[in-house]
């Protein structure tokens, strides 16, 4: 879930409606009996009075003079023109009376993905998204009125949490909404695995038959104590193994996805090999950076290693994983900081929204190819960050590093 930052826009008229679903439009001309789900979004050409009809109405400051806005209309809202990255077909939750927005879809990214709650049964040490003991059922229903304003030609949708599993039958309802009304979009979900143990729920997930479905499930080491370390809950390790077990039982793909820190990267290669042995049946394994957000700020002493101090252990991990023909990637990394071995396997993962590059990275000429840094990478990244220069650019014929 994404929030703009609403703190200079400026309200015209308001009334006392609850928060609300809605689908922003620039048309118009859109049906008149269908505009009770749209949000007007005034666009930078658009004079004239406004058209009648919608939930509510947003309006660039640029466009202040030329538009007139009827004091009859309820919901007309000024957006300053450098708060604006809304778009025709976004999909938002609106509250008019504190004048605060949250960005739920936006069409034209590729990086959607819906927060289902905010609980969770994990307390990891490096959680970007700490849980909270609370009643957040409603998110639920927003994301049934959302879904079907959805674009129907999206690729992917991602649901996280929290722990989504937590929802019980709730998952499966917005599973079910996903493949009605988006029938060909791709869904990716981020789960811990551990109530995958219970084989009900991974058949009901399975009986859904969505699209194309991959459950993310984190996997930090080859023993039980440092994994239960890591995600601070006892039995955690053997209660994931058999959820993903039960999973691959009725046909979801999963997906690995390891989070390398002091805590785990010694024994990445030790991880690979029990991967390799036990579970060589999983679908794609993820090898990643740390994220600076959320638990990872108070728990960066027992966090933080440099990137460039684990190349041995990763070459090691990549090399046992490519040996026995397992998918495998590396997210959230910089090229910088790689063995070049390992650059055919690096993958820009981190999200358009949160995706940025350090002041050390203006001159390189592989930025379009580099994994970026996460927005909050600001508060800590490695000393070792250096630009290519155009002489050490790959050429298409050049052969592949080889492990």
């Amino acid at each position: 879930m994404l929030q703009l930052h609403t703190t200079k826009i400026e309200c015209l008229t308001t009334s006392s409606e609850e928060a609300f679903i809605a689908r922003l439009s620039e048309n118009d001309q859109y049906p008149l009996p269908l505009r009770g789900k749209e949000i007007f979004l005034a666009p930078e050409t658009h004079s004239g009075k406004l058209p009648d009809g919608f939930r509510a109405y947003f309006i660039l400051r640029k466009n202040l003079d030329s538009v007139e806005a009827n004091q009859d209309f309820p919901n007309v809202f000024i957006i300053p023109n450098d708060q604006h990255y809304l778009r025709d077909g976004d999909v938002i939750r609106f509250d008019p009376k504190r004048i605060k927005l949250h960005t739920l879809y936006r069409k034209n990214s590729q990086h959607n993905s819906l927060l289902v709650t905010e609980r969770c049964n994990n307390y990891c040490l490096m959680c970007s998204q700490p849980p909270k003991d609370i009643d957040d059922s409603y998110i639920v229903q927003d994301l049934l009125v959302a879904i079907p304003l959805m674009r129907r030609e999206t690729e992917e949708i991602g649901i996280t949490g929290g722990e989504p599993t937590i929802l019980g039958d709730d998952l499966i309802r917005i599973l079910r909404a996903l493949k009605n009304y988006l029938p060909s979009t791709s869904v990716h979900i981020l789960s811990n695995g551990r109530n995958f143990a219970n084989i009900d729920l991974a058949r009901k997930v399975a009986g859904v038959k969505n699209h194309d479905l991959m459950i993310g499930i984190p996997l930090y080491a080859d023993i039980s104590n440092i994994h239960d370390y890591v995600v601070q809950a006892d039995g955690a390790f053997d209660e994931t193994i058999k959820g993903i077990m039960n999973l691959k039982r009725h046909g979801v793909k999963v997906e690995i996805r390891v989070v390398i820190h002091k805590q785990t990267y010694e024994r990445l290669p030790q991880l690979a090999e029990f991967l390799a042995r036990n579970l060589l049946f999983v679908d794609h394994v993820a090898l990643m950076g740390l994220e600076m957000m959320g638990f990872t700020k108070a728990n960066i002493d027992e966090l933080w290693v440099d990137p460039i101090d684990y190349q041995p252990e990763l070459v090691r991990a990549i090399d046992v994983l490519a040996r026995y023909n397992m998918n495998v990637s590396i997210y959230n990394h910089q090229l910088c900081l790689l063995d070049k071995r390992l650059w055919p396997f690096n993958t820009k993962s981190i999200s358009d929204w949160k995706n940025e590059y350090m002041p050390e990275c203006e001159p390189c000429t592989l930025k379009e190819q580099c994994g970026g840094f996460f927005s909050s990478a600001l508060f800590k990244y490695s000393d070792h960050i250096q630009p290519f220069s155009e002489s050490e650019m790959p050429t298409k014929n050049a052969p592949q590093p080889t492990l």
